[in-house]
């Protein structure tokens, strides 16, 4: 009896195996290299290809431009391989707010397709080429800043900012520096409740997804590595990129070959695996929208 309770106790204290990875299906394809799905209210898909410069929508009817041009509108040819919008959002009234890489600000689509700047420098100095947006609860627009965008990158001669920063604009449009802690500051996402910013670091040599308090003025508390994906970086393309979060505070995280599925504390659950460079992803019920590279793909939360 002794030894019958001693290795069903064991067997209790057992690590489970590693769920087995799933695939996703593929739902159109394409495309240069698209980010920032979008799931709009009125029933489709919105997501940028950042080298056409071009915002699509994806529905019934199959994919087609819905906005052109989505992120660089001067008269000279873009010099870089990314002037389209990157992160889209909608904010707290159901407009569409994009990154805009070429023109290197965020903006709003208002409803008579006008565009309004919601940030565009900091302390006078223009921002890098904002890559990815997140509306907080309170209204609050985060966002990133690397300098993907700019056509040398970090060694642009353009930029103005000699750091990549997470930012916060508030009610009064004034835009904050979060954090510069993060060398290439990319995906970004709330905790269901808005108490916890996330943000993906695009770097091989500190692959990782940081989280950090936020404070109940919007300051953010002192961060901590919530996930290290130095494990799969090389082992398919990709680096850690674009993210969401799903009601119960689980991640699902675009990256090397996959969009990689966190739990709340950090935990590897399981891979939706794509093979390719894999750069976002948004939750619909319970489908999962992803970019891939060149194509849409969708599988179940």
């Amino acid at each position: 009896m002794r030894a019958a309770a001693l290795l069903l106790v064991l067997a209790a204290c057992a690590t489970p195996p590693d769920p087995p990875d799933t695939r996703p299906e593929k739902v159109a394809g394409g495309f240069t290299w698209i980010e920032g799905p979008l799931w709009h209210p009125d029933g489709y898909l919105l997501f940028s290809d950042i080298p056409k410069n071009a915002v699509y929508r994806l529905d019934g009817a199959g994919a087609r431009v819905w906005l052109e041009p989505s992120g660089y509108t001067g008269a000279a040819p873009f010099a870089g391989r990314e002037p389209g919008s990157n992160g889209l959002a909608l904010d707290p009234s159901g407009r569409v707010v994009l990154c805009q890489h070429g023109d290197r600000r965020v903006v709003r689509v208002e409803a008579d397709g006008s565009w309004t700047t919601l940030a565009d420098r900091f302390e006078g100095r223009r921002l890098n080429s904002p890559n990815d947006c997140v509306f907080a609860p309170d209204g609050a627009l985060w966002f990133t800043d690397p300098p993907f965008g700019l056509p040398g990158a970090f060694d642009d001669p353009a930029r103005e900012l000699a750091f990549c920063g997470v930012y916060r604009v508030g009610g009064d449009g004034r835009v904050r520096l979060a954090t510069k802690e993060l060398n290439a500051p990319n995906g970004i996402a709330l905790s269901p409740d808005g108490r916890t910013l996330y943000a993906s670091n695009a770097d091989a040599q500190r692959p990782v997804v940081m989280a950090w308090p936020v404070r109940a003025n919007g300051t953010l508390g002192r961060g901590r590595v919530l996930w290290d994906a130095s494990a799969f970086v090389g082992t398919a393309p990709g680096n850690p990129d674009g993210m969401c979060v799903a009601f119960d505070g689980t991640l699902y995280v675009g990256g090397p070959g996959a969009v990689y599925v966190l739990s709340p504390g950090g935990r590897l659950l399981r891979r939706i695996v794509t093979g390719v460079a894999t750069s976002n992803c948004t939750l619909v019920g319970d489908t999962l929208w992803i970019t891939a590279s060149t194509a849409i793909y969708r599988a179940a939360r």
